[in-house]
């Protein structure tokens, strides 16, 4: 197979000028056959005025076999073109420990899920307990609970089928290093279950949030069909362990299912329960799991237009062939020796603030966009990098973060008694309350009220967030306008807590798999599904099927 880099076209062109510019690359005569494949598609914004689409193809000339497209290639020389395989994920071999009973999956986020996929494939028939709901019932709370503000603490956009993700836009894009095709297996997964099959070559994939109801639903009843079980409105809440030859051994868990307790015989737990289960957290605590506080980031979202973003993006180029714009900004502020980073996360093209709240009187807010992405504003996450030290009153205790998040939620939720607090970037900067928006009004899931945030954050996260937003404005003009919408507080961006675990993917209770983002081990839906998938394999790697 020949892989092309760097084919450019123009904004408005179809499959036939893809075609066109790989017959002449290759220095094909007409009628050759050939047939390829989108590998990557990006847009080179370099220069403003004559933005184009730029393509990495894999082509198979249909009368070349391997060993002909490697004689073809030596009379081409150019830089851009060169022999390609695909990358085939191969799950590892079984292990020789037999299994006494199914393994339990604690989670049914993107990691949970495909740890449960994998393992369902391969015969090990997992149950995957999951606290809220399935996910089209959880979309009804969810829906309910921005219309009229009634929470439901166990079924919500933190809590229940899909994880966190499923109500965050869909955002499939990941840093991580990638070499034996974990990241393709997830997405043409995600396209076997009805994504669309445009998340396996853009540059910035996502599904949206309304497209992800039914392919996480799909992916369910993949799952199930294989031999896995799920236990909807059933959470953990302890487990249980003898002393052994490896010291600590799981044996059972105790499970909650609409307020009658059981318990679950198991020598394998998955704990993928996501960063917001603090009582499952707490749980883990007490019966000696070994975990540590880590850094995370915490802010405000902001909010803009979508057309100043277009503009600033792509210099007023045609929008009918372009998607709407997205944006990432980093800063680092302070003084040499004392800096913290200041960054853009979640960033929301077209999209909604969401009231992310999952605990009583505690609130907490996202981002998220539909598949379009066509709503009127953009926006985003402006955080600020936290560390222990930022809380030192209990900076030696595992769960301290998890108390920090707590009190800024605690802060948030009193301003405007559950209403999402807002207030416009001129107005933060002097601490006054806005009493009306500017030229755009916010584009939000659930209530929102005016209000002074600017003693929401800690006064050196507030110096550094308001920092960070004028150095912003460098590269994109008006990041800073005075009309810009804050709402608070983007609290939950990662999980505050390191459950640890060693090189067989274990906790210090063997038969504990930490797993995902609330293990401390993702960032988002596809680093949480690889490590789901890692998980999986070794799992696999000790273990025949059952």
């Amino acid at each position: 197979m020949i892989q092309i880099q760097q084919i450019k076209v123009p904004l408005k062109h179809n499959r036939a000028d893809i075609a066109q510019k790989i017959q002449k690359a290759l220095k094909l005569e007409d009628g050759v056959p050939f047939t390829f494949q989108i590998r990557r598609q990006s847009i080179d914004a370099r220069r403003k005025q004559e933005l184009s689409y730029v393509y990495t193809v894999d082509v198979e000339l249909e009368d070349a076999d391997a060993q002909g497209e490697r004689s073809f290639l030596k009379k081409i020389h150019n830089k851009n073109i060169m022999l390609t395989s695909k990358k085939t994920y191969l799950f590892p071999k079984a292990g020789n420990i037999e299994l006494a009973q199914r393994p339990v999956i604690a989670g049914s986020g993107p990691a949970g899920l495909f740890c449960a996929y994998l393992l369902a494939l391969y015969g090990y028939h997992p149950v995957i307990l999951e606290r809220g709901k399935m996910v089209q019932a959880r979309k009804q709370d969810v829906e309910k609970f921005w219309a009229d503000g009634s929470l439901d603490t166990e079924s919500n956009v933190q809590f229940g089928e899909g994880g966190a993700g499923a109500f965050s836009d869909g955002k499939l894009n990941t840093l991580e290093k990638d070499r034996l095709g974990r990241n393709q297996f997830v997405l043409e997964t995600l396209v076997e279950c009805g994504a669309d099959s445009s998340i396996l070559y853009v540059n910035k994939p996502h599904i949206g949030t309304d497209m992800l109801v039914d392919v996480v639903k799909t992916l369910r009843e993949a799952i199930t069909s294989m031999g896995g079980t799920f236990s909807f409105e059933t959470k953990l809440t302890d487990i249980q362990y003898e002393e052994g030859v490896q010291g600590r051994q799981l044996v059972s868990v105790t499970v909650e299912t609409r307020g009658k307790q059981s318990q679950i015989a198991t020598s394998l737990l998955v704990l993928a329960v996501g960063h917001s289960a603090r009582d499952t957290f707490e749980m883990l605590l007490q019966k000696g799991v070994p975990m540590q506080a880590k850094p995370f980031a915490v802010g405000l979202r902001v909010e803009h237009p979508q057309k100043m973003v277009n503009a600033q993006q792509y210099k007023g180029a045609d929008m009918r062939y372009l998607p709407p714009a997205s944006y990432k900004v980093t800063a680092q502020s302070g003084s040499v020796g004392n800096t913290r980073g200041v960054y853009s996360f979640c960033m929301c093209p077209g999209g909604y603030v969401a009231n992310a709240s999952s605990q009583e009187h505690l609130l907490a807010v996202n981002g998220m966009s539909y598949h379009k992405r066509d709503g009127s504003n953009a926006n985003s996450a402006v955080i600020v990098t936290v560390t222990p030290d930022d809380y030192p009153a209990c900076a030696n205790q595992p769960l301290s973060g998890v108390a920090f998040q707590q009190e800024l939620e605690s802060r948030a939720y009193a301003l405007c008694g559950g209403k999402i607090p807002q207030q416009l970037y001129g107005d933060y900067k002097t601490g006054a309350v806005s009493n009306g928006y500017g030229d755009f009004a916010s584009q939000a899931k659930g209530a929102c009220a005016f209000a002074d945030l600017s003693g929401l954050l800690p006064k050196p996260l507030r110096e550094a967030f308001i920092d960070g937003m004028e150095q912003f404005a460098r590269y994109i003009p008006d990041f800073n306008r005075y009309d810009a919408i804050l709402s608070g507080v983007e609290s939950r961006t990662s999980s505050p807590v390191r459950i640890l675990r060693d090189e067989q993917f274990q906790s210090g209770i063997h038969g504990i798999y930490p797993c995902g983002e609330g293990a401390g081990y993702a960032g988002g839906i596809m680093s949480a599904a690889m490590d789901g998938m890692k998980v999986a394999e070794a799992i696999r790697a000790l273990y025949k099927p059952v």
